[in-house]
């Protein structure tokens, strides 16, 4: 991109000093750089701004006008770059704040919904023979149970049973290992109490049973 220009410089004053003019619309207005009285001697060799390294001299100052513009430019871009991460870590911890912000009461409602679970297993199987009273606490409570837990879900509190899969320390914690034949090492044979996690964030490992080697079979 071209400058305001075109200069003319006038070379060759008795002082070895340089006069400068402007050229606006045909017409040359000269200055002395040093005293800034108008005056030009001679002729004049008119040059645009970018060509101001082809001036006696002026060399060593169009290098460093050049440097400084590549260091400013440097500097506009790390500080761009500085504000676009700052940006980006405000939003991601707004966004934490607002999905994980009811960790410790989502923590304390999971062991709720742990012992509900718990009385629903402590209760006798169903039999033809049991009292009604009995069958309607059972129905009851599993229904409770699956409200509640649907609440959970809706807020982003998921329950998950890990039986049949692959053992993943960072999700389940081994209670005990069992030889089991036909099924591969590390596979959970048996869930005690399942994952608990806020929007995929653990809140509870699984505790479960995992399948070691079959000595048999070795």
């Amino acid at each position: 991109m071209r400058g305001p220009g075109p200069y003319s410089f006038c070379i060759g004053h008795p002082l070895d000093q340089t006069y400068a003019s402007h050229t606006l619309a045909g017409k040359s207005t000269v200055m002395n750089t040093s005293t800034n009285h108008l005056h030009c001697e001679g002729s004049a060799q008119t040059i645009h701004p970018d060509d101001a390294s082809a001036v006696p001299g002026n060399a060593p100052l169009a290098d460093a006008l050049e440097s400084a513009l590549s260091e400013m430019t440097d500097r506009w871009m790390r500080a761009e770059a500085e504000v676009a991460n700052v940006r980006t870590r405000a939003k991601r911890d707004v966004e934490d704040a607002r999905q994980f912000a009811v960790q410790k009461f989502a923590t304390d409602v999971v062991e709720a919904a742990e012992n509900l679970h718990r009385a629903l297993q402590r209760l006798p199987p169903p039999s033809p023979q049991e009292p009604e009273s009995i069958a309607a606490i059972r129905t009851g409570l599993i229904e409770i149970e699956r409200g509640f837990i649907g609440v959970l879900a809706r807020n982003g509190v998921r329950r998950d049973d890990p039986t049949g899969t692959v053992f993943d320390p960072n999700l389940h914690q081994a209670m005990a290992e069992q030889a089991a034949a036909g099924i591969k090492p590390d596979t959970i044979l048996e869930t005690l109490a399942p994952t608990w996690t806020l929007n995929g964030r653990l809140l509870r490992s699984a505790m479960v049973v995992v399948a070691k080697s079959d000595p048999a079979g070795i």
